[in-house]
């Protein structure tokens, strides 16, 4: 079988970023958002994949557009809460995400709404070893795709709920460097053309 994401990864790949809704958690219908803990559903298999990739020695980042927030639906301290709650799911099995990003604008407010880079630049500023060539950017959307190639990373389109996805599915997935049917099969694939 083809290693779609290529072997060339072998020993430079550090840092994973990843979107949050419909990548880690079950993604809500669109046009509604998870605005608290008790909507926040794990996908299955991710706590393990976050391990792998923890265990793999790569960072891994969210990086998640929370337009829920300029709608005054939730607040920015919700998210911060669920990120936290997720931490002490994710711990539970020996994973953790080494650091968390959110838009909190509504379109075209901003520079860090993706596929804009502010969250990458904010990232940065964190772990100044973080470079788009040794990054990837894993999402369920045509803006994290376009947002990873903007910044000249490879990406990983996951192909999630047919029911739920966005509109510029399709697209994506042919932008994207490989696409997969969830996080834990990419990481998987991941995990097996770097170690």
């Amino acid at each position: 079988m083809v290693d779609p994401l290529g072997s060339a990864w072998s020993g430079t790949l550090r840092t994973i970023l990843l979107d949050r809704d419909g990548v880690l958690n079950e993604k809500m219908p669109e046009g509604r958002y998870v605005t608290a803990w008790p909507q926040f559903r794990l996908l299955p298999g991710v706590p393990a994949a976050i391990a792998c990739l923890n265990q793999a020695g790569l960072r891994v980042i969210v990086v998640s557009n929370q337009r829920g927030i300029s709608l005054g639906l939730y607040s920015a301290e919700d998210v911060e809460t669920i990120h936290a709650n997720l931490q002490k799911e994710l711990a539970k099995s020996g994973a953790r995400i080494d650091g968390f990003y959110f838009c909190p604008h509504d379109k075209q407010e901003c520079d860090c709404r993706k596929p804009l880079p502010g969250m990458f630049h904010q990232a940065q500023r964190d772990f100044p070893d973080i470079t788009p060539a040794t990054s990837l950017m894993i999402g369920d959307s045509l803006s994290d795709i376009e947002f990873g190639r903007r910044l000249g990373m490879r990406t990983v389109f996951i192909e999630g709920d047919p029911e739920r996805r966005k509109g510029g599915a399709e697209k994506a997935a042919k932008q994207a460097d490989a696409s997969f049917g969830s996080l834990t099969k990419a990481i998987e694939s991941l995990v097996a053309s770097t170690i």
